[in-house]
């Protein structure tokens, strides 16, 4: 059982609580070429008995280190991402595309080796959805038009794509 602050009772049988951290995450990226992955867990799990109490520790059934992130995954969830903001297109009847070299630009610049995919989604409201909410109210874009998303001097670009 496990009562909150405002005094409510839960039955936390049959839970799996996961907890995540950027502990060790610089050691991470230093072994990730190493492929070692005994080695860094070792290296990982020092770094976590520093910071945690043993009794702490010892509660914890598992821990799983995860390997960095390469640039193919960050993409990945970038396209993941880029599909919610598709869906709300969508319902404006509007279609958002974008070029390889901009979901390349998008998946560098929300990419931190630190902290992984984080930012990724704040640089996709701050570089994507922002701009394009600030064209929509303007105008520029209408229901039926398709937003192609490019790069020109390493930067986004939005044009309505016209398709002949």
């Amino acid at each position: 059982r496990l009562t909150d602050g405002q005094g409510r009772t839960v039955d936390f049988r049959n839970t799996v609580i996961v907890m995540t951290s950027n502990l060790g995450s610089s050691v991470i990226q230093e072994m990730a070429a190493d492929d070692d992955y005994e080695a860094m867990k070792k290296a990982v799990m020092e770094i976590v008995g520093q910071h945690f109490r043993p009794e702490f520790i010892n509660r914890v059934d598992d821990v799983v280190v995860f390997h960095p992130l390469k640039q193919s995954e960050i993409r990945a969830i970038a396209e993941i991402q880029l599909s919610h903001l598709r869906e709300r297109l969508a319902e404006r009847e509007m279609r958002l595309t974008l070029s390889e070299q901009a979901l390349d630009l998008i998946a560098a610049e929300g990419f931190d080796p630190v902290y992984g995919a984080r930012p990724l989604k704040r640089v996709i409201q701050h570089e994507i959805e922002n701009p394009l909410a600030q064209a929509l109210l303007a105008g520029k874009f209408n229901p039926g038009d398709t937003v192609n998303i490019e790069v020109e001097d390493n930067e986004l670009v939005f044009k309505e794509l016209t398709l002949h």
